[in-house]
């Protein structure tokens, strides 16, 4: 075989090679498209498969557009500080990658003077920001640039620059990775059209939760003011005479009914604070056991047909927490035993002291709640039927407000149950400050 034949064979074979090695490429970043949906990680999978497996790659940077900035920014690097480039804030038609970004047409820059040459049209500030980030290696000596666009949007930009000599990259390699490009531009856009997705799937549920907000607080404030109504109208009728016995039986069904509503009110105006954001702790040192006694007094007065137990140690520590919010979950806690407990149950609240923190339990005697419902016992407006044959009244707010103002506190709260067996709700507070210095 003549020498040129066998120079066409062995050109040939590299041909090959090449092109078997970028089928290969293309199937490891489909199967990382496809594992890795969120553009956070995606991302620097991507730039790292690109810059071990593309032979003329040694460092590479992915820059996607922020629409609302008006500007790209980097959202990973490989062989360069990404936290360094994360400063950058390209405007659209901004040197190397604006440019890019604006014509939605590939770019190769050949040597170090031509990259040098499409920087110059850099702001001061990107310029200083991209040297230091580079400053402890070798200066590019060739680069390309694929712009990450489809046919409605424009995604990004994709950098893959050579470190070792110039004319690295040639125009085979803009075809293949302009594919390359458009694999990651479907990627991006389908994480962002889920976001979106998930976006209006999140206000379609808070729009139901509201809608249910208002029917629930409907229904529940309708029974109480239907009572008020119709005993103040008894009251006020001048042909009936009710003895002083009835006269008091029906004003206090009318005070009882009036508490209820002001309950109603007041789980819907904390649960507004907290949403805003505006729920603010003083911490001060609680002495748990004396306000769980006061408020089980205070509950076995308001309900006289339950029969509460308190059990804490005799050493209990001081707890740094604020009184009123603590006071708050306790009562939340208590009610919510009390609804779902049948008249003469016992309702136990408990105390005990761990390493790091204090645990307190509400235990009743209700007929349990079903696992798939446990978990759902925080949520907002979620209520648990009672099983006794009588509307719970309430707003479904009272666990979630609980729920909050221990969080708050950095403590944790949970619930146990079996079915015809009770429920147990528990709740932690940490051990810290100077409730720890005078357990210590």
């Amino acid at each position: 075989m003549s020498q040129s034949g066998i120079r066409s064979t062995v050109a040939e074979e590299i041909q090959a090679a090449e092109e078997d090695q970028r089928t290969l490429l293309i199937f490891e970043i489909a199967r990382i498209l496809a594992t890795e949906p969120d553009p956070d990680t995606m991302a620097p999978r991507l730039l790292s498969c690109l810059v071990e497996k593309l032979e003329p790659a040694d460092v590479g940077i992915v820059l996607l557009y922020d629409p609302r900035a008006a500007q790209l920014t980097v959202k990973a690097a490989q062989g360069c500080d990404v936290a360094d480039l994360a400063q950058i804030r390209v405007s659209p038609g901004e040197a190397l990658s604006g440019k890019v970004f604006q014509t939605g047409q590939p770019e190769l820059y050949p040597t170090a003077e031509a990259i040098t040459a499409a920087m110059l049209g850099m702001t001061p500030a990107n310029y200083a920001i991209f040297v230091a980030a580079i400053s402890e290696m070798k200066q590019p000596q060739s680069a390309v640039l694929i712009p990450l666009v489809t046919d409605h949007s424009k995604v990004g930009v994709l950098i893959l620059g050579n470190l070792r000599c110039p004319h690295s990259f040639t125009g085979a390699d803009l075809g293949f990775l302009q594919h390359v490009a458009d694999l990651i531009t479907l990627a991006i856009e389908n994480a962002r059209l889920r976001d979106e997705l998930q976006a209006v799937r999140a206000l379609d549920e808070a729009n139901r939760l509201k809608a249910e907000l208002m029917s629930t607080l409907a229904h529940e404030m309708r029974t109480p003011l239907t009572s008020i109504k119709g005993y103040s109208t008894a009251l006020l009728m001048e042909e009936a005479a009710f003895s002083p016995e009835t006269q008091r039986e029906f004003l206090q069904f009318i005070d009882e009914e009036c508490d209820v509503l002001q309950d109603l009110i007041h789980d819907l105006l904390e649960s507004s604070i907290i949403d805003a954001g505006f729920l603010k702790l003083e911490l001060q040192p609680v002495m748990l056991p004396r306000l769980a006694k006061s408020l089980t007094e205070d509950a076995a007065r308001r309900h006289p047909y339950y029969r509460f137990l308190v059990d804490f140690p005799k050493r209990f520590p001081i707890v740094d927490a604020d009184q009123d919010r603590v006071a708050q979950v306790l009562r939340n806690l208590l009610d919510n035993a009390i609804k779902y407990s049948p008249q003469g149950g016992v309702i136990v609240v408990r105390g005990k002291v761990r390493e790091e923190e204090i645990v307190i339990s509400i235990a009743d005697q209700g007929i349990g709640i079903a696992p798939e419902h446990l978990n759902r016992l925080f949520e907002k407006f979620f209520r648990v039927k009672s099983g006794l044959g009588q509307h719970v009244v309430g707003s479904g707010l009272g666990l979630p407000i609980a729920r909050t103002i221990v969080e708050s506190h950095g403590g944790r709260i949970w619930a146990e149950s079996q079915m015809g067996q009770g429920t147990t709700l528990y709740f932690t507070l940490p051990l810290q400050g100077l409730s720890r210095e005078l357990a210590a």
